[in-house]
């Protein structure tokens, strides 16, 4: 859906920018021509009217969209506790390089993700969709999943029990999961775990590429089922989150999480 939004969001940006063109250098000249003379000044035509309107608002939208920030709504439990099912949230689009919008393809390279960015990204069996997942492996590392714990490169990352989850709204489903934090190096966060494992395993990270996984390890789709994610995927880093709306919970708008930072 949001490929959509912003194929359709390029194309009446261009298609404005260009009417708006046309007239001025073409069409605009030939109607002062026709009304020389004329007491009042004349108008101009209604499409015209809206392409001179529209464009400067559909540029700086899609400037802003494409190159500083971009809204995203979350759909999924999968990144609990640390986002929940309504929170919208901003993803800087300039950490890891300017991409053109539709494409993706990168222009400008600035920065690459690090261990335990929060990342969307266009999955490789999804690519008309936005995911959202944490980096855990870089390219070159070995990655293990074995009994609810990750291991880097051989070192099983320390963790400690925080309680018994409580999940609120849409999220209620992951109530009784056990509340854990992982201490990634540099970026201690908070999962959750249920009482069986899923997808264990061990996987080297190749060239160009990054091993993902949701924060919610027993209910995530991620690197551990499809695979590793292409560089090229990437859309940019969760900052965080701005609204949150949910007409499941007691309160559908929780104002405590407004401007929390993504850990």
């Amino acid at each position: 859906m949001m490929v959509w939004f912003e194929t359709i969001l390029v194309v009446l940006t261009l298609l404005s920018g260009l009417i708006w063109l046309l007239d001025r250098l073409f069409f605009a000249r030939r109607r002062a021509a026709a009304a020389s003379g004329a007491l009042d000044e004349p108008k101009d035509p209604l499409l015209v009217d809206y392409a001179k309107s529209f464009f400067p608002i559909l540029a700086l939208v899609l400037g802003l969209r494409s190159f500083v920030a971009e809204p995203f709504r979350i759909p999924s439990s999968s990144m609990m506790p640390t986002l929940l099912i309504g929170d919208f949230i901003l993803v800087n689009k300039f950490s890891y390089g300017l991409r053109w919008p539709i494409t993706n393809h990168k222009f400008l390279a600035i920065g690459e993700p690090q261990r335990g960015d929060v990342v969307v990204f266009r999955p490789p069996h999804h690519p008309r969709e936005d995911w959202i997942k944490r980096v855990i492996g870089l390219p070159g590392d070995t990655i293990g999943y074995h009994d609810h714990k990750v291991s880097i490169n051989g070192r099983v990352l320390p963790y400690r029990v925080d309680g018994i989850y409580t999940g609120v709204g849409q999220g209620i489903g992951e109530t009784g999961d056990t509340l854990l934090t992982e201490e990634l190096p540099g970026r201690p966060h908070q999962v959750l775990e249920r009482e069986f494992s899923v997808a264990e395993g061990d996987w080297t990270v190749p060239a160009g590429h990054y091993f993902v996984m949701g924060d919610n390890r027993g209910n995530s789709e991620d690197s551990r089922f499809w695979g590793f994610l292409p560089e090229s995927n990437l859309r940019g880093k969760a900052m965080l989150v701005w609204m949150n709306f949910d007409t499941s919970a007691e309160h559908w708008v929780d104002v405590s999480r407004i401007g929390r930072r993504i850990p």
